[in-house]
This record gives structure tokens, sequence and C-alpha cells, in this order.
């Protein structure tokens, strides 16, 4: 469950060609503010305005004035930017979106009806389709010893040869109020972190994560 085709319904974003590119989603990081320029070209007019260098906002989105947006920036159809909000560039926000009251978002693509709602930092990541951080939920992107990023997954090391790589959230996943999730972090569809946690290394789809002894698999409904 690393692997992008695994994690998103790339129907859920206007990137999911951009994303199918790559064979793991963190290859897309470099890359994002590019796509971003090539979607540009193709949003029609009579439902996106430019709003500043690199920037394109749809009409039916929500800003809130004191919003911070820089460019390149997409903010799709019907999403909602709160007050205080700093997007710092190179961000995709998907339909329905919502970035919260003092949210930042640096290098991001957020799928359709993604919620990042209060006090969240999201960099350097991509976020499922209906995937939630709670709030004061956090992706931490760059290791204390600035050293380059590895995905863990379970006996596997995965070099990604980034500086700075934050989480990879499956469609729906949910994260739990005043998480911590350490660079590099990989969370499968479905699945739940309990709030507080500091969570790494990748969690299978369809989990619950407790602590880190303890990621149980959900019961079937």
């Amino acid at each position: 469950m690393i692997f992008t085709n695994e994690l998103f319904d790339l129907s859920k974003s206007i990137a999911g060609g951009c994303l199918s590119l790559y064979t793991h989603p963190w290859e897309a990081l470099p890359h994002i503010g590019k796509h971003i320029l090539q979607l540009a070209k193709t949003l029609p007019e009579e439902l996106f305005e430019q709003r500043g260098e690199n920037i394109w906002i749809a009409k039916s989105a929500k800003i809130h004035p004191n919003a911070t947006i820089i460019g390149p920036c997409i903010i799709d159809e019907a999403a909602e930017v709160r007050p205080g909000a700093f997007i710092r560039g190179n961000v995709l926000v998907g339909k329905h979106a919502v970035v919260g009251n003092s949210t930042e978002l640096k290098n991001v693509i957020l799928f359709d009806n993604v919620q990042v709602p209060h006090y969240n930092y999201v960099g350097d990541s991509v976020l499922g389709h209906r995937a939630h951080m709670g709030a004061g939920s956090i992706t931490s992107n760059v290791k204390s010893d600035k050293s380059l990023v590895i995905i863990r997954n379970g006996d596997e090391h995965i070099k990604t040869g980034l500086k700075k790589c934050g989480a990879m959230l499956g469609d729906n996943a949910e994260i739990g109020c005043n998480s911590v999730l350490n660079p590099g972090t990989v969370v499968g569809r479905d699945s739940q972190v309990y709030p507080l946690s500091s969570v790494r290394g990748v969690i299978p789809a369809k989990h619950i994560y407790k602590n880190a002894r303890e990621i149980v698999q959900k019961r079937s409904e």
C-alpha cells in the first residue's frame, strides 16, 4: 500500500493525471509547482479566474479575505479557505476541500473533499480523497538531522532521495487531533490514527494506529 494507484482514486483530483506518472506519490513532490502551471492552462475560464501571479481560484470557491495565498496555486470548485490560512506556494486544493483557520500548506496536493480544518501544518505531502486531519495534527517534513527521508515499510527501507517529505494519506484516512506524522509517513486507505500519536512508517489500509506497538486491522462492518 505504498503505490500511487493503491493509495488514491486518481479520478478524485484534477491532479490525478499528473500523479499517475509516478509509481510512488512522494516522487511527485519536486514537480508539484510545474504540474500546477501545466494544469492552469486547461482550466475553463467560465469556472476559474486568475487572482495574482500563478494563482487560479474557482469562482465558486470561498476564500476568506485575510487568508494569504502565494502561487503557484490552484483552488478548485467549492473549496473553502478560512481565516488566517497561509498557502505558501506549490499547492493544489481540491473540490469541496476545507483549509481551516491558521492552517499552513506548502508544496502539497489535496484531493477533493480533503479537510485540514483547524491549526494544521501540511508540507510536502499528498492527501487523498476525503482524508481528514484533526485539530492540531501536522505533517513533519524534515528529519531533525536533515538527512534524506526514508520510507520504512516493515523491514523494507525505501530511499526517497528527498530532504523534505511529509505524509502520504490514502483516501479516507483519518488523523486524530494533535498527532504528528513524522517524515515519510504513509497511511493507507480507510485507516485511522488515534489522537496524540507520533507516527512513522507505513500504516496498512483499513487499520487503526493506536501506538507503535498496536496497529490493528479494522473489523469488517
